[in-house]
């Protein structure tokens, strides 16, 4: 019995030795690295297809593919405003230009915004208020602005969380700043 209380005390003791040299195990609340959230809002601007219509085109052997000096600037500001054929939103239709940056359907005509880092784009803003344009579909994330104007999904990217609206915010931020201003929003009826 002796004996057995011996080896009882001795692993034990091992025991206690190993587990003082190995590592910790505890949660990790560290905040991730800025250019861990730049990699992931690049994954997921990519992924969630925002250069479908913030980015303008150039035409290929392939059909359009985006114009990487313009990357995120949306609808080029020397581009001509585009005009629907006088029944096509009579009959239903929403009507896209070539590049995708600007769309004409009942409630008006919507251009893309600018998104990149410069001050025409995001440049400015601050967290906040993207992600209460992302979640509340307010234009420039202010409170009392005007909603987004389709064919901004904001209603689907508001159900991205707050972490992944946090990446996509820095990677626009990284992002080169491109200087093109929007034209307005243009609501039904005005020219």
């Amino acid at each position: 019995m002796k004996a057995l209380i011996v080896v009882l005390i001795v692993s034990v003791f091992i025991w206690s030795l190993n587990s003082c040299n190995s590592p910790k195990q505890t949660t990790d609340n560290t905040p991730p690295s800025k250019d861990s959230l730049v990699k992931r809002g690049n994954y997921l601007v990519a992924s969630i297809g925002c250069n479908d219509c913030h980015s303008p085109k150039k035409m290929g052997p392939n059909g359009p593919y985006v114009d990487s000096a313009k990357m995120l600037s949306g609808f080029p500001s020397n581009a001509p405003v585009p005009v629907a054929g006088a029944g096509d939103i009579k009959n239903g239709l929403v009507v896209f230009n070539g590049d995708l940056t600007a769309c004409i359907g009942p409630w008006g005509t919507t251009f893309s915004a600018n998104i990149t880092s410069d001050a025409t784009g995001i440049g400015n803003w601050k967290e906040e208020q993207f992600k209460n344009a992302i979640r509340h579909g307010k234009y420039k994330g202010l409170d009392g602005a005007r909603m987004l104007m389709p064919p901004m999904p904001w209603q689907d990217l508001s159900n991205l969380t707050d972490a992944d609206i946090q990446a996509i915010f820095y990677y626009l931020k990284s992002t080169k700043p491109v200087n093109n201003v929007v034209p307005a929003f243009r609501p039904t009826g005005k020219g």
